[in-house]
């Protein structure tokens, strides 16, 4: 069977995970890049072996491909994905899929009428570790779920990335390393029914929120919480803690273990966070989607989920009280904007 032709769209730093992880897969191969920055794109063609395009119109019109990777800034994923949607490409968009629910709506519908397949990528559904931890609970091993725990933590500094300017990002470390958060904690808690944010001083300068804590409920009232930051480091060998009514999940960036209540000894079950790993077997399940051959494991359900909780995370920021997911849809369209624009003006 032949190879899967893709186009990257966007040259910047997660497009090099994407190229790695396409040099280590069997079935799929970059046929072009495009970048607005010719110079960019043209640079990662050469390393590649591909050819580079400036406009997104230049590389529909003159190159044969069937699917692309989107790895633009997020205020752009509406209309990049929506335009390749419209030429029957398959689209794998980077998180979050978009900055409101509104635009994720549009993307999916858009998807739906060209009978093309839209996905959102998330890294730490694909990871080995996160997986089998999953496992581990359904089975029952540590008993009941209680609290699920996530942190995600690093001193960077962000006055200068785009990463920093809501215009383009959507917000700050909420919408960007929140995204992530959030798709784990729905991997392990199903549906999420409610969310409360808590801001920390930005210590940057920033615009927009630097340092947060994430609680949420599920429907069954179990609570899940995540610390987001980009100011500080909590040194944790630890991205993902699991704890249930008999026992502890702790999952590493270079070891993965649990124990049940009452054992002198952890078991083993992991060796930590691969990232190419996980980008490629995220590929490959997409490949095998277009192919007909497996279900998505990020639906568009999902994809559309991790919007509704960030877009509801960002009205309790601003209102300071638990916010109900799915509510207010209106209302909140440039929520991310008007708490940026609040923090400029104090």
């Amino acid at each position: 069977m032949k190879n899967l032709r893709f186009a990257v769209i966007g040259a910047g730093a997660i497009a090099r995970a994407y190229e790695a992880a396409f040099a280590s897969m069997a079935g799929a191969e970059i046929v072009a890049v495009c970048d607005v920055r010719l110079s960019a794109a043209g640079e990662y063609a050469r390393r590649v072996g591909c050819d580079a395009f400036g406009t997104l119109s230049a590389l529909i019109a003159r190159c044969d491909f069937d699917a692309a990777v989107v790895c633009t800034p997020p205020a752009s994923h509406e209309s990049v994905a929506c335009e390749l949607l419209r030429n029957g490409k398959h689209v794998l968009c980077e998180k979050p899929l978009a900055v409101n629910t509104r635009s994720a709506q549009r993307m999916l519908a858009m998807a739906d009428r060209h009978r093309s397949i839209l996905t959102m990528a998330s890294k730490f559904r694909y990871a080995r570790d996160v997986r089998r931890a999953r496992e581990i609970v359904k089975a029952g091993t540590i008993g009941e779920l209680v609290f699920v725990e996530n942190a995600f933590t690093t001193h960077i500094d962000m006055r200068h990335r785009w990463n920093s300017d809501a215009a383009v990002s959507g917000g700050g470390v909420l919408i960007d390393n929140g995204t992530h958060a959030v798709d784990i904690l729905r991997y392990f808690l199903g549906n999420l029914r409610d969310v409360q944010i808590v801001e920390g001083r930005r210590m940057q300068g920033l615009a927009v929120e630097d340092t947060v804590r994430l609680f949420v409920h599920n429907d069954e009232d179990v609570m899940g919480a995540a610390d987001l930051s980009w100011s500080i480091n909590k040194e944790l060998e630890t991205f993902l803690r699991v704890y249930g009514s008999d026992g502890t999940i702790l999952v590493g960036w270079q070891e993965s273990r649990y124990r049940r209540h009452g054992e002198p000894e952890w078991h083993v079950f992991g060796s930590g966070y691969d990232k190419i790993q996980a980008f490629r077997d995220q590929l490959e399940n997409f490949c095998a989607a277009i192919r007909g051959r497996e279900n998505l494991v990020i639906t568009p359900r999902d994809a559309l989920a991790s919007v509704e909780v960030i877009q509801a995370a960002y009205a309790a920021l601003e209102y300071a009280r638990w916010e109900r997911i799915g509510s207010q849809i209106d209302e909140l369209e440039i929520a991310p904007l008007r708490i940026g624009h609040a923090a400029e003006a104090s």
